[in-house]
């Protein structure tokens, strides 16, 4: 894993780093599992998740399409 730099407000770190002693693990590996909670995934991830959630969709593209259509529009209303 690389480091990274991430600004976060003193509130926040504070609350990390408490996080961090309370449930015995480092700072990285709270904030690597709070992005996976989030659904934040790479994207060969993102990819191989759409996949596998086509092969067991039982819809044609078209009709996939339609209900995304549909489903966007309603949430939108």
């Amino acid at each position: 894993m690389s480091r990274r730099t991430v600004t976060l407000s003193e509130a926040r770190y504070r609350a990390l780093k408490e996080a961090s002693a309370r449930e015995g693990k480092p700072l990285a590996q709270l904030v690597d599992e709070s992005l996976e909670l989030y659904g934040i995934k790479a994207l060969n991830e993102a990819r191989h998740l759409v996949q596998h959630a086509r092969s067991h969709a039982r819809l044609a593209a078209e009709e996939a399409l339609q209900l995304a259509v549909w489903a966007t529009r309603a949430q939108r209303q």
